[in-house]
């Protein structure tokens, strides 16, 4: 028998379609995504970026204040027992994500540790296949796998990631850890500029390290960075290594000229990079409209709608603008929404 729904991706737009799905009596069936070597290395585990960040201070609900006992009682034993003890400090990523999974385990939704790694939406109801090879029917699907950070590929920029190394001012930048130091942004678009412009607020002087000598952004970006007093652009350099220790984490980058001219080292307390994001899209090539970066197009306004019909898409992996957990989560629910909808027109 065909699933009503099937939600495949595990971040805060998947549980809170599940969350809204299954209270809508849905019965969904989330594929949060399989725990493999290649879906560590390439920041796709279950669970999202978020699993990956440490502190949350913007999800509204989640103020300075001690959780411990809250976590203790609301996630299953058998996980919270792999969580860290709670920091004080609002709530971190793995919690945050923990508390929306068990949440929609509270409401019924059902759970595979796998990925799709094949879809058929040419013919009803859909058919879904598996890494482990399991075939799933559902008459929708909501594409909640989300996107994942554009890093340099470092060892020290992984070994210091959360520690220092970001990939989200807004998510990071006011942290203390950030505060009143020198701050590094890789990159030379609009989204760098971005970056740089916010994390002038909290540091005290903003590298832009950038590879030419002459920013990829707008000119009205170039212009709000080149006139910022807080930001310095590095030109014709790029990072050859990130710096630091276990105890404090980043305390500084080194760089290489592009053009001959050596190397240096430069104190910072953290290191953004904005070099892009990659929606996880590869398993829909052909089979769903996509834009040129390759994020899943919405097809009307105010709707989580693709260009397949019964197909729906929240979060980051058709966002490329705000990329929030907040703003995630409000499409996870409205994909939901929509797909009650979608499925009592038909019947279903």
């Amino acid at each position: 028998m065909a699933e009503k729904v099937v939600i495949i991706g595990s971040g805060p737009a998947g549980w809170t379609a599940a969350i809204y799905a299954a209270r809508a009596a849905l019965s969904p069936l989330v594929f949060e995504g399989a725990v493999t070597e290649e879906n560590r290395m390439a920041g796709t585990l279950p669970l999202g970026q978020l699993a990956l960040t440490t502190e949350v201070e913007n999800y509204p609900g989640f103020p300075a204040g001690d959780m411990e006992a809250y976590l203790d009682n609301s996630i299953a034993s058998d996980r919270r027992s792999y969580m860290a003890p709670h920091h004080k400090q609002g709530v971190s990523g793995p919690e945050l994500m923990e508390l929306m999974r068990q949440q929609a385990l509270n409401f019924g939704t059902r759970i595979v540790t796998d990925d799709i790694v094949d879809v058929d939406f040419e013919s009803r109801p859909f058919k879904l296949t598996s890494l482990e090879g399991q075939q799933v029917e559902a008459h929708a699907v909501i594409i909640a796998t989300g996107a994942r950070a554009n890093y340099l590929g470092l060892p020290s920029e992984e070994r210091f990631k959360n520690r220092g190394v970001s990939a989200c001012a807004v998510c990071d930048g006011a942290l203390p850890r950030f505060r009143n130091k020198p701050l590094v942004v890789v990159g030379g678009g609009d989204s760098a500029v971005e970056e740089a412009d916010y994390l002038s607020k909290f540091g005290s002087i903003v590298y832009m390290v950038h590879r030419r000598d002459q920013l990829r952004a707008s000119k009205i970006m170039q212009d709000r960075a080149l006139n910022n007093k807080k930001i310095e652009v590095l030109w014709n350099t790029v990072v050859d290594e990130v710096l630091g220790d276990d105890q404090s984490g980043v305390t500084g980058v080194r760089l290489d000229s592009t053009v001959g001219k050596g190397k240096r080292d430069v104190e910072a307390g953290g290191m953004f990079c904005a070099i892009g994001h990659t929606p996880n899209t590869a398993f829909l090539k052909g089979k769903l409209e996509m834009n040129e970066k390759g994020y899943l197009k919405w097809t009307k306004a105010q709707r989580t709608y693709t260009s397949v019909e019964g197909v729906f898409a929240a979060g980051d992996v058709a966002d490329d603008y705000y990329r929030q957990a907040i703003t995630a989560a409000g499409t996870g629910c409205m994909a939901a929404l929509d797909a009650e909808r979608w499925l009592a027109t038909k019947g279903i």
